[in-house]
């Protein structure tokens, strides 16, 4: 070992819309948290970040506000997302008096060149030393083992927080891609307006995101699911109940499964005639926390008629590949994110 990497660590980072995860090389895994951070308005103090600020959204007093700094992937609130990498950043430099860290940070396709030097110098104030860039289709690919670097397409579909990735790779890149602002939030943005509209009744995005959990579903099952929860009535603006069933949620879901459905076969259509041969013959991988909704993977399949394949752990597939890359920075340069940009449909 160089004496020079007793005070370098290498780190993968997905910044993600709902959470944020941090890999170290050499230790995996090291930090899996939403990415939420709670502020004091009177004193500006940060009170809390991840885990901790997640329990107080919906919970606060006034001068209190519970924050989520990125909207659709893109940073909306610059100081609130360094204070979250800075708190992260802390754990990783484990207190030593110096560290030099080079982070690779998985970002979505479409990002301009602004959002993505915004993306650059939070990470950089939080206590990074160099940025590599990496786009989120490339990290997924990278953490779900599929070829990259071979003549031959892996076709990946990462439902996220605030975005769906959708993206052909082969050499190394990005062959042609579309981004979509239908992912998770959005999913819970529905349910919290059915709920309005249906029952009367106000839900905050925790109940919300807990109905999409327990009785979320693509397509109907032999097993009639139902949940019990709790708001505030809008006419009388009282607490009450209400049951919800897995039929009303799937009713939500369904309008935007069906547009996403749409942007898949649409990216096939316009993939160059060999690679769309890859893509039947491989299959289409899903990654992300959206893509365990139950039926998604099935639905997919039904509609397009191509194998659709979920991937091992979803939920931290691009960090592992954001860590993969972060293992061997030199051999992945290549990966990283270019001015060059690939094709991106409208």
């Amino acid at each position: 070992m160089k004496l020079f990497d007793k005070f370098k660590t290498d780190i993968g980072i997905d910044l993600g819309t709902a959470n944020t995860l941090v890999y170290i090389k050499g230790e995996g895994i090291v930090i899996n948290e939403p990415t939420i951070a709670s502020v004091n308005e009177k004193t500006g103090q940060t009170l809390a970040v991840g885990e901790e600020a997640k329990r107080m959204m919906g919970r606060t007093p006034t001068h209190i506000s519970v924050v989520r700094p990125l909207v659709n992937g893109v940073i909306s609130d610059f100081v609130m997302t360094q204070e979250i990498l800075k708190q992260y950043m802390k754990r990783v430099k484990n207190d030593s008096l110096f560290k030099y860290i080079r982070a690779v940070v998985a970002i979505p396709t479409n990002l301009t060149e602004v959002e993505r030097k915004s993306v650059e110098d939070a990470v950089i104030s939080a206590g990074a030393s160099s940025v590599y860039l990496l786009e989120e289709p490339i990290a997924a690919v990278l953490g779900a083992r599929l070829p990259i670097h071979e003549p031959t397409a892996s076709m990946i579909v990462d439902i996220g927080g605030g975005t769906t990735e959708i993206a052909i790779i082969s050499m190394g890149g990005v062959v042609v891609s579309k981004s979509l602002k239908i992912a998770g939030d959005r999913f819970n943005d529905e349910i919290i307006r059915f709920v309005r509209d249906e029952f009367k009744m106000l839900i905050g995005e925790p109940t919300a995101e807990r109905i999409k959990i327990e009785i979320g579903s693509a397509l109907p099952s032999t097993e009639k699911l139902e949940t019990l929860i709790s708001g505030r009535d809008l006419s009388s603006g009282l607490p009450r109940e209400v049951t919800i069933r897995d039929i009303q949620v799937r009713s939500v879901l369904l309008p935007l499964l069906k547009q996403m459905i749409e942007a898949i076969r649409d990216i096939i259509e316009k993939t160059p005639p060999e690679l769309s041969g890859d893509i039947l013959r491989h299959g289409i991988y899903f990654s992300g926390g959206g893509s365990l909704l139950r039926g998604l993977i099935e639905l997919v399949e039904k509609e397009l008629a191509v194998k659709t394949i979920l991937v091992d752990d979803p939920l931290t597939c691009v960090v592992r590949g954001a860590g993969i890359a972060a293992e061997n920075i030199d051999a992945h340069k290549n990966v990283f994110s270019l001015l060059i940009k690939p094709i991106v449909l409208d």
